[in-house]
């Protein structure tokens, strides 16, 4: 169902949030929540509206897992140019789009766990020098 939340009294995380999309067999959705990542899930076709309804405005991360719904990667970018697109599949992303994710991993090369440690540390490490007045934008 489009837009359901990991928590099951619907509440909001306190990190950030991520719209995932496609099977997830691999787990991504559930190592980045057990790292304090909301997770909100879209099953079936990638659409604008489904990612309105699971909050792609407000997401850190789109997170898709079934490179058949590659369309949905340029429309997630245009209801939020800052979320950062990660597909994780092992199928190679079509052309037209591959250069729209800001990172496309092969579950082959890196577990799950391995990419969600990474992704949230992005997210730490960029919170840091936003707090920090040395560190230049």
């Amino acid at each position: 169902m489009a837009g359901t939340h990991a928590r099951p009294d619907g509440g909001r995380a306190a990190g950030p949030l991520a719209v995932v999309a496609g099977s997830d067999e691999n787990g991504l959705g559930e190592e980045l929540a057990a790292l304090g990542v909301e997770i909100r899930r879209i099953d079936g076709l990638v659409t604008a509206t489904k990612l309105e309804e699971a909050g792609i405005a407000d997401a850190a991360y789109f997170v898709l897992t079934d490179v058949e719904e590659a369309t949905g990667i340029p429309v997630a970018k245009e209801l939020n140019p800052d979320v950062r697109v990660v597909t994780y599949a092992s199928r190679s992303l079509p052309e037209f789009v591959a250069t729209v994710a800001d990172l496309a991993v092969d579950p082959a090369l890196l577990d799950a766990a391995t990419v969600a440690e990474e992704l949230t540390g992005d997210e730490e490490a960029s919170d840091a020098d936003a707090d920090d007045p040395q560190t230049e934008p």
